[in-house]
């Protein structure tokens, strides 16, 4: 098999896929989820080619995204068997994404899945993950803020800032702290913005 030809061809099916994606589970996230697996993969001392494929292929399949996703995996699986990927390695690719969900909660149990586990991760923390995740609530029609209701905000709370402490790897665990630590910093400003507004709004009624 040609690694690099397999790349484009990866890549070029993705983008096909995830291009008009507007959830913030685009192309691009894949492209970044898959740097991250690549780099951690190096830091850690496992397969960077098969950590980058997998990574680029992680929401493929995701019932969020796909109103078949077994359809969906099955033509993945398909590509990879076409591409020259063998048969331990299509499963091995399958296993690791079956466990990379957080609202699955599931552990990886291959050294592959938490490489890419954390990647995805990564990419949903710090200044890309607070875009992220408010470009997905405008996709629910999700407000930013709301006292009354479920908003964006909550999400931080719920889940953003609790991945830092579920990494795994070194590697993510090291860009997972200053991920985290600007979250906090953002989330300071945000309330103390929307406070300000609060108490100009009352003293002007």
């Amino acid at each position: 098999m040609d690694r690099r030809k397999a790349l484009e061809q990866i890549k070029d099916y993705i983008q096909d896929l995830f291009k008009d994606e507007p959830s913030g589970h685009d192309d691009v996230h894949m492209t970044r989820v898959a740097s991250w697996a690549k780099y951690i993969a190096v830091k850690e001392d496992e397969d960077p080619f098969l950590c980058e494929v997998t990574a680029l292929l992680h929401d493929v399949g995701d019932r969020k995204l796909f109103s078949e996703p077994e359809q969906a995996v099955h033509e993945r699986d398909k590509l990879l068997v076409d591409l020259g990927f063998t048969e331990e390695e299509v499963d091995s690719i399958a296993e690791a994404i079956r466990t990379v969900s957080f609202s699955k909660g599931m552990v990886p149990n291959s050294r592959l899945g938490e490489i890419i586990q954390d990647a995805d991760r990564l990419d949903a923390i710090g200044a890309i993950g607070i875009a992220r995740a408010f470009a997905y609530g405008g996709t629910i029609n999700q407000p930013i803020y709301k006292k009354d209701r479920k908003d964006a905000i909550d999400h931080f709370y719920e889940k953003l800032l609790k991945l830092k402490g579920l990494m795994i790897t070194e590697s993510g665990k090291q860009e997972a702290e200053k991920r985290h630590q600007f979250m906090l910093q953002y989330l300071e400003e945000f309330h103390r913005e929307q406070a300000c507004r609060e108490e100009t709004r009352h003293v002007t009624e």
